[in-house]
């Protein structure tokens, strides 16, 4: 499963991207919207992106409605310490939402259950 994920603390950045490899995971960080849209177009997309909402330039929330006008099945996480409107959770079939601060094991769930959905689905 190759995970794109965005975050603009360098600390927060490097510890998640770590804590979130495992078996079948490639990761990959970067710290703004618009690099993570450089890598999707760079690299063909990613099977999941998971991205905080409160970045610098380009939002989460704007990087999440660019991604799904590419893939309207993008698989997407995002990571907010604010309340995210209905409208944002139900923008696309496969948009889950995960409050911050999290729990790395809801995290680790999290991710063990899209990567088990894509391998279902024959992905990744």
């Amino acid at each position: 499963m190759r995970i794109l994920y965005v975050e603009d603390s360098h600390e927060l950045r490097d510890t998640i991207a770590m804590l979130m490899e495992g078996p079948g995971r490639r990761i990959v960080a970067c710290a703004s919207a618009e690099e993570a849209l450089r890598h999707c177009a760079d690299e063909g997309g990613f099977d999941l992106v998971v991205t905080d909402i409160s970045l610098p330039g380009m939002s989460g929330t704007q990087l999440c409605q660019a991604l799904l006008e590419r893939d309207p099945q993008q698989r997407i996480v995002l990571c907010s310490g604010y309340p995210i409107g209905a409208e944002l959770r139900q923008a696309g079939p496969h948009i889950h939402v995960l409050p911050k601060p999290f729990d790395i094991d809801a995290l680790e769930g999290l991710l063990d259950s899209i990567q088990a959905e894509l391998q279902g689905a024959g992905v990744g």
